[in-house]
């Protein structure tokens, strides 16, 4: 499945949104960090702020703060606002071949599974994945770093070998 660029824009910020909670977080810096244009970025984030999931405040200080459950909102829920409702797509009339009509029940079952998968991930699983990927990392940096240097990158001092 392809989303539109929009739909895709908005996962990401929504994502990096919620894994802040409670911080303002300026357009630009979300921006940055997925690398695409803030005034998009800007124009993408106003359906998310008409349905409550992401308040705004203007002005120095200001920015971008998640408003939603993590736990209860799924990457369908944010799909619906830009792609509209998956599941009441109309089907398409099918030629009456065999081979057709294979064809129109594969691709059936490909957009089910698709939109049971979006239903079932919520932000939260996206962000404790992502938080246990970084720690495992880390580990794995600690472990094979040589002993007594410092992985700076992670701020980690090593642990001290006692004589």
């Amino acid at each position: 499945m392809k989303l539109n660029q929009s739909t895709r824009l908005a996962i990401w910020s929504i994502v990096e949104l919620a894994s802040r909670p409670g911080e303002q977080v300026p357009v630009n810096e979300i921006a940055q960090i997925y690398g695409i244009s803030q005034h998009h970025l800007a124009k993408v984030l106003r359906t998310p702020s008409r349905a409550g999931i992401v308040g705004s405040t203007r002005g120095p200080g200001g920015g971008c703060e998640f408003t939603g459950n993590a736990n209860r909102l799924t990457l369908y829920d944010i799909v619906q606002l830009f792609e509209g409702d998956r599941e009441e797509e109309e089907t398409p009339e099918v030629p009456s071949t065999p081979v057709a009509a294979e064809v129109a029940r594969v691709l059936m079952e490909i957009d089910r599974i698709t939109t049971a998968t979006l239903k079932s991930v919520t932000l939260q699983t996206i962000i404790r994945n992502a938080e246990r990927k970084e720690e495992r990392r880390k580990e794995a940096s600690r472990k094979t770093a040589p002993a007594g240097e410092t992985d700076m990158a992670d701020g980690v001092e090593p642990a001290s070998e006692k004589a």
